[in-house]
């Protein structure tokens, strides 16, 4: 039997758009549904797995910011900070960065003229727990699916690469 890439014979590719899906490039259609279904899923996931490590009412921008504040240990500048997650509206960080400050979770002062934002032991051992909650509930569901880590590995350097080519698509579909 041959193989089916859309996944259910005679049916077509699974999309959110059907009119976006005849493109000359139909399976970016199905890409955009998963990306779609991936983030919300991400973000019910990453809001729901705070509240059982103990801070509930984050939003998932403020649990990737926590995150990334405690990635190595090292202060990050709001500039850095806004480029790791490719975040274009300045203002969104500030005021999330203003919760997390207000939950004691992280710290802010100055590097130079630029605001440096620093986690807290209290934030530490926030991420250590989610850390413990995430391998509990994730990543050993994730390993029993089976998949191999260098695919999964690959698939994150594809997504990475499309978001490039989105954010050049927006940057010219802003100057027509």
């Amino acid at each position: 039997m041959a193989s089916d890439q859309g996944g259910t014979s005679g049916i077509g590719p699974v999309v959110s758009s059907a009119h976006l899906a005849s493109s000359a490039l139909p399976a970016l259609s199905e890409v955009e549904f998963a990306l779609t279904m991936a983030g919300h899923g991400f973000q019910r996931w990453m809001v729901r797995c705070m509240t059982a490590a103990g801070v509930p009412g984050l939003s998932p921008l403020e649990v990737l910011i926590l995150h990334l504040v405690n990635h190595r240990d090292r202060s990050k500048t709001l500039a850095d900070i806004c480029l790791v997650l490719n975040i274009e509206d300045t203002h969104l960080a500030n005021y999330a960065i203003r919760k997390l400050e207000g939950h004691g979770l992280v710290g802010t002062g100055r590097k130079g003229k630029e605001k440096a934002v620093f986690i807290t032991e209290a934030g530490a051992a926030l991420c250590t727990r989610y850390g413990e909650i995430r391998d509990a509930l994730l990543v050993r569901t994730a390993r029993q699916l089976g998949y191999d880590p260098a695919e999964i590995s690959r698939l994150a350097a594809l997504l990475r690469a499309l978001s490039g080519a989105y954010d050049q698509a927006a940057r010219a579909a802003a100057a027509l």
